[in-house]
């Protein structure tokens, strides 16, 4: 039994190597249009890159919020899902949206598209930008505006940029800036700034992931995809910095990255912020040397919201290893992908039916580019349209967009406060005191200001969530925020958060 089990293991890493030999073949030299990969390849590696990303998700909870102030001391891991994978907002949130894309045979589906896939389906196990966008839906407000920094305090640095794109770009293969187009479109519903880098950043390693094999060259592809003027980029060039220099050492990159970058003295801004989040992941892909384990094991050491991060390196290096692999590793994998908290969704997903879905997707994807399915040398391959990386949207200045928006809502605002139904008097009213507007107009339009304040007020969830925030841990720009609805007359609603953490932040129960 022992000498067949080992002719079987030498089968199989016989034909990775063979799997690794065709996929080098594939990489594109500069100036070609077009780049051909076979498709079984692909779609081994669309199954690797989704199942890398829910392992990284789900392994990574138990480390979630664990690790701030020293890392963690994660000796041994082992990638499993014994019982399958649930839905947790790492991935459902995309979930959602691929089924969508698939009925409706669109990638990119609208703002009106996408606020009633919200309220018609996530409604709960929804936190931090996430769930003040939701919020702002109740109101009227769309996308991209529900993300917009100015209107939701938490978009200037929410980790939304980076652990809801990596599926997205499992459907771009090789096309770095479609995978970051399409990451955008969803995204920028809850994110803007520096976060919105972060999903240019990694879904153009993910859409690289797919060509090249070593961690180097899949990192260049998503610096090349960022804003060269961003945060993000110091981060990445003061982590790359720092490991030269402590090569076998993370515990002091680690230390570095928390001294230059914490932002709020550990609160919410530092757990849930792209600078230590973004760090720790590049940290953790440099140190883990391309192998599974050690990277996502990397990732829950390094700390802060360890579970986002993890996703996103397992994303990456899942689709380096592919499913194939990573299933021969012996890792005790169920496939079952159970629903446990998106209204209107499948009750019998599977991982493997999640990315069957992400295949057609990219199909579609594909052909939409000028690319094709054709034969060479009797081999089945995709030929893609090769992307060079490159960033399509840069930071911009936060007051610039303030007055952009006061430009663009000041006579819709007035409008509404004068004659507007219950909505949009109470829209009229958020968005005035986000826009430095409440003081005029209260003075102008006392009673119609009155009574937008009142209906305003009714949606008590949006109250909850300016003035509580994720319950104790406050931060600045949401603090500024609450300030300007208690100087225009607004008042906190009664708390409903317990006092422990850390459920006091992470389970706000029945907010929607």
């Amino acid at each position: 039994m022992n000498n067949f089990q080992n002719i079987i293991k030498l089968a199989i890493f016989a034909l990775l190597l063979l799997v690794a030999n065709r996929i080098n073949a594939t990489v594109f030299a500069p100036g070609e249009l077009t780049t051909q990969i076979p498709v079984d390849i692909v779609v081994d590696k669309i199954r690797g890159g989704l199942l890398g990303q829910i392992l990284g998700n789900l392994n990574g909870l138990p480390h979630e919020g664990i690790y701030s102030d020293v890392p963690g001391n994660v000796r041994n891991y082992v990638p499993s899902l014994p019982n399958g994978a649930w839905t947790d907002d790492d991935t459902d949130l995309e979930w959602v949206y691929i089924v969508e894309m698939q009925k409706r045979r669109n990638v990119y589906l609208s703002s009106d598209e996408i606020v009633s896939l919200w309220k018609e389906r996530i409604n709960r196990g929804i936190f931090s930008s996430n769930r003040f966008a939701r919020g702002l839906m109740d109101i009227g407000l769309k996308p991209p505006y529900t993300g917009y920094v100015n209107l939701n305090p938490w978009a200037e640095f929410n980790v939304s940029g980076q652990f809801l794109c990596e599926t997205f770009a499992l459907i771009a293969p090789a096309m770095p800036q479609t995978a970051a187009k399409i990451g955008l479109n969803y995204t920028t519903v809850a994110i803007d700034g520096e976060p919105a880098q972060t999903t240019q950043l990694f879904t153009a390693m993910i859409a690289a992931a797919f060509i090249k094999q070593d961690i180097s060259s899949i990192l260049d592809a998503g610096i090349a995809s960022i804003d060269p003027e961003s945060n993000t980029l110091k981060i990445i060039n003061d982590i790359k910095k720092w490991y030269e220099q402590y090569p076998d050492s993370w515990k002091e990159t680690r230390r570095l990255l928390k001294e230059k970058y914490t932002q709020e003295g550990g609160s919410t801004r530092d757990f849930n912020g792209t600078e230590l989040n973004t760090g720790s992941i590049i940290a953790a892909l440099l140190y883990g040397e391309g192998d599974f384990s050690e990277t996502l094991k990397m990732a829950f050491n390094f700390g802060w919201d360890a579970d986002c991060n993890a996703a996103t390196v397992g994303a990456i290096l899942g689709v380096v290893y592919g499913y194939r692999k990573m299933m021969a590793e012996g890792w005790q994998i169920v496939d079952r992908y159970k629903n446990t908290t998106r209204d209107n969704m499948p009750m019998d997903e599977t991982i493997t039916g999640f990315a069957d879905r992400l295949v057609e997707l990219f199909e579609m994807v594909n052909e939409n580019n000028g690319g094709k399915k054709l034969v060479i040398n009797q081999t089945l391959v995709y030929e893609i349209p090769a992307e060079q990386p490159a960033p399509l949207i840069r930071v911009t200045s936060l007051e610039n967009q303030r007055q952009q928006l006061k430009t663009e809502f000041e006579t819709t605002i007035l409008h509404h406060l004068l004659n507007g139904n219950r909505e949009e008097k109470a829209r009229a009213a958020y968005l005035a005191v986000c826009l430095d507007m409440a003081a005029d107009l209260s003075k102008k339009h006392p009673r119609q200001w009155k009574e937008a304040c009142f209906n305003l007020s009714g949606y008590w969830k949006i109250m909850t969530n300016i003035f509580l925030g994720d319950g104790n841990r406050p931060f600045a720009r949401l603090a500024r925020l609450a300030e300007n609805f208690k100087t225009a007359g607004f008042k906190a609603p009664v708390k409903r958060f317990p006092d422990s953490e850390p459920e006091s932040w992470k389970d706000p129960a029945g907010l929607y």
